[in-house]
């Protein structure tokens, strides 16, 4: 794997000092460098994120017994030896987790991608720190004001900080290689 890893960095700074690049390459995805660690940490909480709120929708579907999604799910089972047609009404407690989750996956990975970009223009750490990090909290506290129900205009103002700092690591990654 080293000397997979080894040859890719060689083949991507010869591309990349080819095309006139500022220095930027695989050089900044290591460990060692803090920014890179700081976008580990934010995107394996995001990882978990997601994950976890794909699990609580199940819990909540068989805490409630209801919210099934697809027809297919009428067939008898282990954990549903009884199914009823009426377990595929929307149910609010089941449907609620399912809206949450849907909007982790239309949000988290666009941080995933614009915060590899991020990292590949080397930002400073205080940066990283404040846009990573502050994106992670704005996620949480969406997912909080959901969970209990608040006005759409708090989860929008939630979803508006981190949809901010993901276009700003864009842009921030766009103006750095121009």
């Amino acid at each position: 794997m080293s000397a997979l890893h080894s040859w890719f960095e060689a083949r991507l700074s010869a591309e990349l000092r080819k095309a006139g690049s500022k220095g930027i390459g695989m050089s900044e995805f290591h460990t060692e460098n803090p920014v890179f660690v700081v976008y580990l940490i934010a995107s394996a909480l995001m990882v978990l994120k997601v994950m976890g709120q794909g699990w609580m929708t199940v819990y909540r579907m068989m805490r409630a017994k209801t919210g099934l999604a697809s027809p297919e799910d009428l067939r008898p089972g282990l954990i549903n030896r009884e199914p009823d047609p009426s377990q595929l009404e929307v149910n609010d407690y089941v449907d609620r987790s399912r809206r949450m989750h849907r909007n982790d996956l239309e949000n988290i990975p666009a941080f995933w991608c614009a915060g590899l970009l991020f990292v590949a223009v080397g930002p400073p750490l205080w940066l990283a720190q404040v846009v990573m990090y502050g994106f992670v909290i704005s996620r949480a506290a969406h997912a909080l004001a959901y969970a209990t129900a608040q006005s759409h205009e708090v989860r929008a103002t939630f979803y508006t900080v981190g949809s901010l700092i993901v276009i700003g690591m864009a842009v921030y990654a766009l103006v750095a290689v121009m």
